[in-house]
């Protein structure tokens, strides 16, 4: 798209829009966007916020009388707009220099035309065969009647011909119309006419911090992005090692990551509905005091977040003239809800899990309410406002947690970033109620650094050498001189970086 004129926004529709056709149990357009955009001399980046808001026929009090202690994390009821179409027009209307019928074209050939499943998407859609195989979509995904090897050629027309009708109509293909009408029926009414043709993407202020000698800026709640950058404004001031194989540098990093992570259910919410101003998240005033609980020799007992897993793709871009795209798009579990919108292709999202069932939570499930979300793209720029770093990963809520290890081997270990995307990593998933540090490690791990974590006190299990749930992470480095280096994870088949 570059090359044909198109910008960076341009660039990034098409790589989201492909996405969504050759991995739809991560992305796609039944599912959620955010970007943050910079141009050089921008002191602020621009926020998009294509997250959609609770149905009309969301009823937390009815769920609650049936028995339900928690959003249900499937069906009718996980299920919110999706905005990631409102969200196209909307990038490229401001950002882009192309039509988004233009951008849309390799996504609509691929899904006429047919391409290869991938090694991860043959064993995703083997892994929710069970959850998705009677829905009227599934035919295109399961040609045979079986899950897809990994080579087989699979097409999807039902998607096609909707993107076909979104570049030749525009939003209202998606919003209104057979595909809305679609959506409605497939939900049972959780989801009205209304709802769908009313929705609406905002531009919102970032929120950010000086970090690292750079600007480091994130989506504002209802994302969770806060919690990378209040974490790396606490790794920064902790007296720490800088050698990743000294076991002293990743408690560093664990213990400021535990530090925020805990207080996320209490603090993310619809904007409308949390209770502290955006601007107080990365406050000094507020992360000073969970710094001095923070030791050397030993673990904090914060309490803790739950972790589940999350099915979201993250890209970025940036072009010749500078301008840079930190998106990401997602499904949430997988191919999201497990519902498809008829035989059209579009599986809908199940973001509407996120909410919280507890009644007069900030992030109670209401109709209109936008609920909690795990997406956390990131973009650093220089104190001249040019872009240093674009970064962000998929992971569900354990996003942070990626961003930040990467974010410590860039900036505080040295490494570049083809080094940084190969530093073992680890993983965290808690009881919410655990007062400790249990962490998962890649079996790469040095043994001393494990043996000398455990002599700290957190419990640690090996995990696989190379777990692709922890990541991708995605990211693109561009240094004073406006060089850029983009490093795609090697935990991914899927994961690329490429440069003209």
């Amino acid at each position: 798209m570059i090359r044909r004129g198109g910008s960076a926004a341009d660039g990034a529709i098409a790589a989201d829009a492909v996405l969504g056709v050759v991995l739809p149990t991560t992305c796609g357009i039944g599912g959620d966007l955010f970007a943050i955009v910079h141009r050089p001399g921008m002191e602020r980046p621009d926020v998009l916020n294509a997250s959609g808001r609770g149905g009309s026929g969301l009823d937390a009090e009815g769920l609650r009388a049936a028995g339900h202690t928690r959003m249900p994390l499937y069906g009718p009821h996980s299920v919110t707009v999706p905005g990631c179409v409102d969200g196209w027009f909307e990038l490229a209307g401001r950002h882009g220099r192309i039509a988004v019928a233009e951008s849309l074209r390799p996504a609509i050939e691929l899904a006429t035309e047919g391409f290869l499943a991938s090694p991860e998407l043959a064993a995703a859609l083997e892994r929710i065969a069970g959850r998705i195989a009677g829905q009227p979509s599934a035919p295109a995904l399961y040609p045979s009647g079986a899950p897809p090897a990994p080579g087989d050629r699979l097409r999807r027309p039902g998607l096609a011909r909707v993107l076909k009708a979104i570049a030749r109509d525009g939003r209202d293909a998606f919003y209104r119309g057979p595909v809305a009408a679609a959506v409605t029926d497939a939900t049972g009414g959780v989801l009205t006419s209304g709802d769908l043709a009313g929705n609406g993407t905002d531009w919102v202020e970032p929120i950010g911090t000086r970090v690292f000698g750079l600007d480091a800026w994130t989506v504002p709640p209802n994302s969770q992005g806060y919690l990378t950058l209040a974490a790396a404004w606490l790794l920064e001031r902790l007296d720490a090692p800088t050698d990743p194989s000294h076991p002293g540098f990743h408690h560093a990093v664990v213990e400021a990551y535990r530090a925020m992570a805990w207080e996320r259910d209490d603090l993310v919410a619809d904007p409308d509905h949390t209770p502290l101003p955006p601007d107080r998240l990365l406050a000094t005033d507020r992360l000073q005091p969970r710094l001095e609980r923070i030791r050397p020799s030993s673990v904090a007992p914060w309490p803790e977040p739950q972790a589940d897993p999350g099915g979201t793709a993250y890209l970025c871009v940036m072009d010749g003239d500078g301008v840079a795209v930190s998106l990401i798009q997602s499904n949430f579990h997988g191919i999201g809800s497990g519902i498809s919108a008829g035989d059209t292709g579009v599986w809908l999202h199940n973001r509407g899990a996120g909410f919280s069932l507890v009644a007069g939570h900030p992030n109670e499930a209401r109709p209109g309410r936008r609920p909690l979300h795990t997406l956390s793209p990131t973009l650093w720029t220089r104190p001249d406002h040019t872009t240093a770093m674009l970064l962000g990963t998929r992971g569900g809520h354990q996003q942070p947690q990626y961003l930040l290890q990467t974010i410590a081997a860039l900036h505080r270990a040295g490494l570049d970033p083809i080094a940084a995307q190969s530093l073992p990593r680890w993983s965290m998933e808690h009881d919410p109620a655990a007062a400790g540090s249990a962490l998962a490690v890649e079996s790469r791990m040095p043994e001393q650094v494990v043996a000398g974590l455990g002599v700290i006190g957190h419990a640690v299990t090996p995990s696989a050498p190379w777990p692709p749930g922890w990541g991708p992470v995605s990211l693109i480095t561009a240094d004073a001189s406006g060089a850029l280096l983009g490093a795609a994870d090697p935990r991914i088949t899927t994961a690329h970086a490429a440069a003209d």
